[in-house]
């Protein structure tokens, strides 16, 4: 079985190096779906202490992460990056299973599961 999602070696780089940042090199990383956004879904990622009791435990390049046992069907195959150009860098988010995506990016839908669209 693979896991939900796949941190590049990039991503799991930048995220190491925001934990170090901010004194927090022991927490998780939250991966999360919420509703919301242009397009009714929108993604979330965050640190944090404590593993819910309904949390799904992952841990890749040495990053421990949590994902909730709601947002594991959306994320199944997610695949984090971190891009870095002349204007800035970013974390990118390629999700086989999303059908629709708002035009900045941050809002996308799948088939199964459209959220609760707001206006952008």
């Amino acid at each position: 079985m693979s896991d939900v999602i796949t941190i590049t070696e990039a991503a799991a780089f930048q995220i190491k190096d925001m934990m170090k940042e901010h004194g927090e090199e022991s927490v998780f990383l939250r991966v999360g779906v919420k509703g919301g956004g242009c397009s009714g879904l929108s993604y979330g990622m965050g640190f944090e202490e404590e593993k819910g009791e309904q949390d799904i435990e992952l841990e890749q390049h040495g990053i421990k992460i949590l994902i909730d046992a709601e947002s594991k069907p959306i994320l199944q195959d997610v695949k984090i990056d971190f891009k870095q150009s002349m204007m800035g860098g970013g974390f990118t988010i390629d999700n086989p299973n999303a059908i629709a995506n708002c035009g900045c990016g941050s809002s996308f839908r799948t088939a199964t599961n459209t959220g609760t669209p707001e206006e952008c």
